[in-house]
């Protein structure tokens, strides 16, 4: 199996700690998924913190996708998601925020990805795959759009 990266950068005209309590709350999630997908948070904190698993169904068309998450190397300036069950066989998410000065913030997201032994979840896992650079420039401007 070949490991597959993605990353994506944007700035946010808001403080590093407000960035970070955003992306800390388990509801921001479904409100920065773009349309047409679908993400409903069945178990989690309302905000997270290290060790902590956010269970969540994501919506493609028709298509439930179950997905259990668990959050690691929680700092002020990022964490870390990493699939536990999901339709990959690997995946690290980290979410960097990097102070830009008091009012701007750097969100730096980088994935790593690794798609299933299997023809159906290989196929979903490489939809996704090239679908990232529309769902994060998506999670930009929706995140720009709530903070600034």
């Amino acid at each position: 199996m070949k490991i597959m990266k993605y990353s994506h950068r944007f700035r946010v005209h808001a403080s590093l700690a407000k960035v970070a309590e955003f992306h800390s709350r388990s509801a921001s999630m479904p409100t920065i998924t773009p349309p047409p997908i679908i993400v409903r948070v069945q178990r989690a904190p309302a905000v997270l913190a290290e060790g902590d698993e956010m269970d969540f169904t994501m919506w493609l068309g028709p298509l439930p996708l179950r997905w259990l998450a668990r959050i690691e190397a929680v700092s002020p300036n990022g964490f870390s998601d990493r699939q536990l069950l999901g339709p990959f066989a690997e995946w690290v998410h980290r979410h960097s925020f990097i102070m830009v000065n008091e009012q701007a913030t750097d969100v730096f997201d980088e994935i790593i990805l690794n798609l299933r032994n299997h023809p159906f979840l290989w196929s979903i896992g490489l939809g996704m795959r090239l679908g990232m650079p529309f769902l994060f420039a998506y999670r930009g401007w929706k995140t720009k759009r709530m903070l600034e």
